[in-house]
């Protein structure tokens, strides 16, 4: 099946576009987010879609002007308009993991833009390879249903909806396509730096697990991921359902009579509505509730990274944004 076909039939199994639809893409100038932009413009009659291109200078290469450049000169070439974003990460290094400050400024970025433009949803080129290699970093680091469910196709982030419409793609069928086609793309040297944990799988524990365990082990996870997202997404409707049925904090005794896995989802869905997401919520946060709620004693208190506190009332169980004093 050709990648155009491949596309096509992603975009219509998770119906991620619309006609009409006014499309933000991501372009980082490397082989998945040109493909899709090159993707997405031969769908732009079809479908009537306003499409606007967006790419983001981390300054944090030398390169990463000439990258800028090359996105610039891409979208002027297809006629799309396009916005240039720069932040300069080295300034806030001290302040996190790299990899997870760039990924924050990121969206920071593309949400911003979205809403400027008024864009419906935001395209970005992830693809098979980075779905696997995300659900062995989260297999390693540990993770629930929710964080094995890997990159979704399709998700609802606030406002906005961000779709992906190469995750069932290959990244050597993707450069495949680019070298038919004659089209030029960017080459990140830090790909190639094993001081980043993605880049540890990617260049060493995947082909290690290709070659002495299942030659196969990249749609294996891709496959693995997409039937736990399945799963993940109805039990997230029950754990709605229920919390619905809760009025200010969480009554301990109607809590009790939940099943555990609807308990653990209702504390992420809280903490979620303070802070946006449940990033840095671990399993060991969650076991801490857990006990909270049956065996603490009134007025304790479990802090949560970002400023969120859990604390134990008569009956009840409050989440409040800043620490409990």
């Amino acid at each position: 099946m050709s990648l155009q076909r491949q596309f096509k039939e992603t975009v219509k199994a998770y119906s991620l576009l619309q006609k009409n639809d006014s499309v933000l893409v991501g372009l980082s100038g490397g082989a998945d987010s040109v493909t899709l932009l090159y993707l997405l413009n031969s769908l732009k009659d079809e479908l009537a879609l306003k499409l606007h291109v967006a790419h983001l200078d981390h300054m944090l290469r030398k390169s990463s002007a000439s990258d800028a450049s090359f996105a610039m000169a891409l979208a002027k070439k297809l006629k799309i308009p396009f916005t240039l974003g720069r932040v300069d990460l080295k300034a806030e290094e001290k302040k996190g993991s790299l990899e997870e400050l760039a990924r924050r400024a990121r969206f920071d970025f593309l949400f911003r833009v979205a809403k400027n433009i008024k864009a419906d949803k935001i395209a970005l080129g992830h693809n098979l390879d980075d779905q696997s290699e995300t659900v062995l970093m989260r297999i390693l680091r540990g993770s629930g249903l929710y964080g094995l469910s890997g990159i979704l196709p399709k998700r609802k982030i606030g406002t906005f909806q961000v779709i992906r419409p190469l995750i069932g793609i290959k990244r050597k069928e993707i450069e495949g396509f680019l070298a038919k086609k004659k089209i030029a793309y960017r080459i990140d040297p830090t790909n190639k730096e094993e001081i980043f944990f993605r880049n540890k799988i990617r260049r060493r524990l995947l082909p290690l697990l290709e070659k002495e365990y299942n030659n196969n082990i990249k749609e294996i996870l891709s496959n693995m991921a997409e039937s736990l997202s399945c799963d993940y997404d109805y039990l997230l409707e029950e754990a709605e359902k229920s919390l619905s049925g809760f009025k200010g904090g969480l009554d301990l005794k109607k809590l009790s009579r939940l099943h555990p896995s609807m308990q653990r989802l209702i504390f992420r869905l809280k903490i979620a509505s303070l802070q946006g997401d449940t990033r840095r919520i671990t399993y060991k946060h969650i076991k801490e509730i857990e006990d909270l709620s049956v065996n603490r004693p009134l007025n304790s208190v479990v802090n949560l990274p970002k400023g969120i506190s859990v604390v134990k009332k008569k009956n009840r169980l409050y989440f409040l944004r800043g620490k409990f004093q």
